[in-house]
């Protein structure tokens, strides 16, 4: 069996979505409107940078989100496909930081970048259960 190799820059992964009237902004509380929620655009593109590195961490650890930059850049009404892209731009020490963009039928609907921390699973589960 290979030992993963850890994170390192052009890893990439793309994840696809429909919007859901759950994805809203009126359903997750950030808007009025029955269009994609941006916290919910952010979970998917989250979802790309975990599925990015995943293969390449050694099954001990998993990342956190340490730091957000997002643009949402268009609406995308419900029952759209969304596709999220993340790529890792730079790895330093335990941070690494992505590129992050989606796209819906009609294009590019944010950009951006995302910057999580590797962590031990059992260490950082302590840490916060400590924190009760």
């Amino acid at each position: 069996m290979t030992e993963p190799q850890g994170p390192a820059a052009a890893q990439s992964a793309t994840l696809t979505f429909t919007v859901g009237d759950g994805d809203t902004a009126l359903a997750v509380g950030s808007g009025e409107l029955a269009v994609l929620g941006t916290p919910r655009l952010l979970a998917w593109c989250e979802a790309a940078t975990v599925a990015a590195v995943k293969p390449h961490l050694d099954p001990e650890t998993t990342t956190v989100g340490f730091k957000v930059d997002l643009d949402h850049l268009a609406p995308t009404p419900v029952g759209a496909t969304v596709t999220a892209m993340a790529t890792v731009a730079a790895v330093d020490g335990r941070r690494i930081r992505f590129s992050v963009e989606a796209h819906d039928p009609a294009g590019a609907i944010a950009s951006g970048t995302v910057t999580r921390v590797v962590v031990g699973r059992d260490s950082f589960a302590r840490r916060a259960a400590d924190r009760c």
